[in-house]
């Protein structure tokens, strides 16, 4: 199963979510997993020995739920996940950099991007599952972790919004220079992949390319229990 999301990856239709994103800034992909592949994930939340910590996120008031990171070597299909959507990801990140002027900065591969943020004292995994209960939520933010970060996440929900659990929409919140935010509340269904800018995002305007400021979060689970798994691509300090 796991090649079969590496096949998967690679055979989507990248130019249109290349295009989206610039148009966008995000995008969904509709049932990347099945519900095997979601329920597998599920359970291994309760295996301890697949993670290297757990963080409460009301104890730092990041929000209220948990997550917990993952210890390297990543679980297979987590790491054929981080592995399949780097490549494109990566031309995206240096296709950004461009139109602001600036160099391409990302090698082709995930382990010469990994080993940039050895190099730079990023040794610990950051790919993580979320849950949260009845209440939960998780406040606005950014994943970046070091000084070394990827500019796109992958976020992919586990079970089923309005069977399994109701509300907990993923939001992302885009500030514009010199005017009023921009929110997106987005409704995942069980199975969806969604690509999102970790920092920032270049948008057309009449006198070229200017930078927005994103940062993303979950509304309130109003019932139940939402899991999800984060597909981070730089590792951390």
């Amino acid at each position: 199963m796991p090649n079969t999301v590496l096949q998967q990856i690679a055979s989507l239709d990248w130019q249109s979510l290349q295009s989206t994103l610039d148009e966008c800034g995000h995008v969904t992909i509709p049932a990347l997993l099945g519900m095997d592949e979601c329920r597998d994930l599920i359970d291994m939340y309760a295996n301890e020995s697949l993670f290297r910590s757990r963080i409460n996120m009301a104890r730092y008031r990041f929000g209220r739920g948990e997550y917990k990171y993952f210890q390297a070597p990543l679980p297979t299909l987590v790491q054929h996940l981080r592995m399949g959507f780097y490549p494109e990801l990566a031309k995206t990140a240096n296709r950004w950099l461009q139109q602001r002027g600036r160099d391409a900065l990302y090698p082709q591969t995930l382990p010469a991007f990994l080993e940039r943020c050895h190099q730079h004292g990023q040794n610990r995994s950051t790919p993580l599952m979320l849950q949260y209960e009845t209440g939960g939520y998780n406040c606005l933010h950014q994943d970046l972790y070091g000084e070394v970060f990827f500019p796109f996440q992958v976020v992919i929900l586990l079970n089923q919004c309005g069977t399994d659990y109701t509300g907990g929409e993923f939001l992302l919140v885009e500030q514009r220079p010199r005017a009023q935010s921009r929110g997106y509340a987005i409704a995942l269904q069980q199975g969806d992949a969604l690509i999102f800018p970790t920092q920032h995002r270049p948008v057309q305007g009449t006198k070229g390319y200017y930078q927005t400021t994103l940062r993303h979060g979950v509304s309130t689970i109003a019932s139940g229990k939402r899991y999800s798994l984060g597909i981070v691509f730089h590792d951390a300090q």
